[in-house]
């Protein structure tokens, strides 16, 4: 590993270490290169005090260390269990010492069982003067799955939990697994149309679904994190900073699409149609995409069609949105419309918290421009609901794959709204490794493990359901910090921080009782490294991993064998985090990251160098297999790269348009901010000539690609 800079680092005491193992933080962890690290004592106490825990000195974490083991006796029930299906599980219930309780199962159906109490006699303890009893209930095997609620009266004291119930294994289509389908892959806003608005949408997607089954047999689609931008310029470029998780980006709206627009009077139609004419100038444009400027029309247009009357059906459908959502749009409505009328000003301090009487007079004073910002979930909402259809309409067997990033921006809507359940002056990030002796920090704020359980994993479940509901997969960006996460605390560098471990099995099990009852195929993004454990219990609860061709390489760096990838994976040559395949090729990924300066030691000869030992690599592999002739050109080695994926066990393999066209910028580039203009490469060809998606299944270098995908697969 790189020399990283030296911390000056305090080790924990020994009151501090058993405090930190008790909440699950780490105080040493094993680098990349399998030194054993110590974190230091006062990135510990930091992760502490965002988990509401005092660790300022040995007396304290004394104290909150018996807190801690008082927490479970003074409560009645616990407030969330979550069991795999078929297990039965013995819940404790606490109550007075002596006293009687009463408590009962009620089922997601309404049905009502009452508990039977086993005999298993525990020791009282002392909380707080009082001595306190624990009761034990069997939770029975035989539950469906699903959110039920446990209730336990007491002395006059009443306690609630849930328990929930999820399936072993997501299960998947033995249809699907029989075909091992392949698809393509996409940033939405990159791929436009003759009738985008200057960046790709929803109904370009629905028509990408449609286009694709019939032109070339593909059965899904993954786009990128489709969550919701700021409601005002300027909005954040990247889809893996949204300012929400829970809901939609307005900006992949078809304004066209919202059926208000048929009735609208014929002036404004014409207004609308003229308006829509200066972004579809862009799209045959290979400049770099402005989503400021296409947001500042397309939101003048839909403010438009927000006005027009709704039918008395179309209305009653809006209001069962809005009632399906409840609080949580009600929220995120209301810090979008906060945030328009302050564009980018300072709010005032009694708007800090979603629950202040401040902030409910404000939305009281302000409730069409919150209802506004609902109406632009719901018809979002509805179009990718539309996308979905269209794509099982046209015959695809799993359809559009979305995306969940790993987190928010700090200063977004969930990061207000949520508050309760995310850490408090922490960001995610890495600790250093080969490619960053510094290692990242995210900017982004984790989930508080103490406080989404206290919640019950609601606002987790609510976020997993939001991005399940109208998707035939889902992709888990990082699924990794399912598991593990490495904690940053304001004012430290990347590399002085502390792993805090989540309870992997009530996230994992979640997940899969929402994608089962979604019909969803769930991948997990588990690229990077990864305990081998991690990958055995996301394999035996049905989440399939992931494989790139550039990543998949033995120690020696000698390029994996396609028959020796992993099984339950979706493959694929490249990601959105690396060049198209045409560029990587051609080593120009080198030559890039040498203009930003990002080449470690010996420079741009030692990296090319390497780069061309890769890919020779490569070539060897596949002239000797035959997927290759030895005359062969650029085009060739795309297409007997994909034959490598396709000729793997995978279960399914993604296709890059990107590659599919000739593609040479790279999307992103990871570790650059302002260096390189990220998330806003139009898709173009290999001449650099925009590739606009009304063409794209004639473009003779697609229709040769797609055709050696075919010969491939029969």
């Amino acid at each position: 590993m790189n020399d990283a800079p030296e911390v000056e680092r305090e080790l924990p005491s020994e009151a501090l270490a058993a405090l930190a193992r008790a909440c699950r933080v780490s105080v040493e962890y094993y680098a990349i290169d399998g030194t054993l690290v110590q974190c230091s004592a006062a990135a510990i106490r930091a992760a502490l005090a965002a988990m509401g825990v005092d660790a300022g000195s040995d007396v304290a974490c004394e104290r909150s260390l018996e807190a801690l083991e008082d927490l479970e006796w003074s409560r009645l029930v616990p407030p969330v269990v979550v069991v795999t299906a078929g297990d039965a599980l013995e819940l404790p219930v606490h109550v007075d010492d002596g006293d009687e309780v009463d408590v009962t199962l009620r089922l997601e159906s309404g049905e009502t069982r009452e508990m039977e109490q086993l005999d298993r006699w525990v020791p009282p303890r002392e909380v707080a003067g009082t001595m306190r009893g624990r009761a034990t209930f069997l939770v029975p095997a035989d539950l469906p799955l699903g959110w039920h609620v446990v209730e336990a009266v007491s002395g006059g004291r009443r306690g609630r939990g849930h328990i929930v119930i999820a399936p072993a294994q997501v299960e998947i289509d033995p249809a699907i697994r029989a075909a091992r389908p392949w698809g393509l892959t996409v940033q939405l806003y990159s791929l436009r149309s003759e009738r985008s608005w200057g960046v790709g949408d929803l109904a370009d997607l629905a028509d990408l679904c449609a286009l694709g089954k019939a032109r070339a047999e593909a059965e899904f689609v993954l786009v990128n994190p489709l969550h919701a931008t700021e409601p005002v310029a300027p909005i954040t470029n990247s889809p893996y900073l949204p300012t929400s998780k829970r809901f939609l980006s307005p900006l992949y709206i078809r304004v066209e699409d919202i059926p208000e627009v048929a009735y609208l009077p014929s002036q404004q139609r014409a207004l609308l149609a003229w308006e829509a004419e200066k972004p579809q100038r862009l799209n045959e444009s290979d400049e770099l995409l402005d989503r400021n400027a296409v947001w500042r029309l397309k939101s003048a247009a839909l403010e438009e069609v927000f006005k027009a009357p709704r039918s008395a059906g179309r209305d009653a459908l809006f209001e069962q949105f809005c009632l399906r959502e409840g609080a949580a749009l009600e929220d995120f409505a209301t810090w979008c419309a906060i945030s328009e009328a302050h564009r980018g000003l300072p709010w005032p301090d009694e708007f800090d918290s979603p629950t202040s009487a401040a902030v409910a007079a404000w939305r009281d004073e302000h409730a069409d421009r919150v209802l506004y910002y609902a109406w632009l979930q719901w018809i979002a909402d509805e179009q990718l609901e539309r996308v979905q259809a269209a794509a099982t309409r046209a015959g695809m067997s799993i359809g559009v794959m979305v995306d969940l990033a790993v987190g928010v921006h700090p200063e977004g809507a969930d990061a207000w709204s949520s508050q309760r359940v995310l850490a408090q002056g922490i960001s995610l990030g890495v600790p250093p490794d080969y490619y960053n002796a510094m290692g990242q920090d995210w900017s982004i704020p984790p989930w508080q493990p103490r406080a989404l359980e206290a919640a019950a994993y609601l606002p987790f479940r609510d976020m997993v359901r939001a991005a399940a509901r109208h998707a035939g997969a889902l992709r888990i960006d990082h699924v990794l910090g399912m598991f593990r996460q490495w904690w940053v605390p304001a004012g430290h560098p990347p590399l002085d921080g502390a792993y805090v471990y989540l309870d992997h099995e009530a996230l994992i099990g979640i997940i899969a009782l929402e994608a089962q009852r979604a019909g969803t195929i769930v991948i997990g993004e588990d690229l990077g490294t990864v305990e081998p454990w991690v990958r055995d219990y996301l394999h035996s609860r049905g989440i399939l991993g992931t494989s790139i061709v550039w990543f998949e390489r033995h120690d020696d760096g000698a390029p994996r064998l396609p028959e020796d990838y992993r099984a339950d994976t979706l493959a694929a040559v490249t990601t959105h985090d690396l060049p198209p395949t045409p560029a990587y090729l051609a080593g120009e990924h080198v030559t890039l990251r040498a203009e930003l300066g990002m080449l470690g030691e010996g420079g741009i000869e030692a990296a090319q160098a390497e780069a061309e030992r890769e890919r020779q690599a490569y070539i060897d592999v596949m002239l000797e297999r035959g997927w290759i002739l030895g005359d062969y050109n650029e085009e060739d080695l795309v297409a007997g790269l994909h034959r490598w994926v396709l000729d793997s066990p995978s279960l399914l393999t993604g296709v890059a348009i990107t590659d599919a066209v000739g593609d040479r910028r790279a999307q992103n580039m990871p570790g650059t901010d302002t260096e390189y203009p990220n998330w806003c490469v139009p898709i173009t060809d290999g001449n650099g000539e925009p590739v606009l998606l009304d063409d794209l299944f004639e473009h003779p270098r697609v229709r040769r690609l797609f055709r050696a995908i075919k010969a491939a697969r029969s």
